[in-house]
């Protein structure tokens, strides 16, 4: 008899694990839905980057053209690009960094 209901209790475990969409290590709804906001997020931050940093990168350029030879406007400029694109190539690590970091755990 105990038999018969160590094997019946095996039958329904593994039914319910491997026949039905409710299984014991699914993901909870709100992680689903709060990595989701998460990645909407970094989405927009990444795109937002983009023209930002064009957008340094072009006015450095514009203050380096227009600078009449002022030194200080020059030294100025060569910051204002080299630290834009410093600042944009640290924000797509971090997207790489992270990418590898998700796929590694999934």
């Amino acid at each position: 008899m105990k038999e018969k209901i160590i094997y019946l209790s095996i039958f329904i475990f593994l039914f319910i694990c491997f026949f039905t969409n409710t299984c014991f290590a699914a993901t909870p709804k709100l992680v689903t839905k709060l990595d989701d906001a998460f990645e909407t997020i970094e989405n927009w931050l990444i795109g937002l980057a983009t023209p930002a940093a064009a957008v340094a990168v072009g006015t450095g350029v514009f203050m380096k053209k227009f600078s009449f030879g002022d030194e200080e406007k020059i030294r100025t400029a060569k910051k204002l690009v080299r630290g834009s694109l410093f600042s944009y190539g640290f924000i797509l690590a971090i997207d790489l960094i992270l990418s590898a970091i998700k796929s590694l755990i999934a």
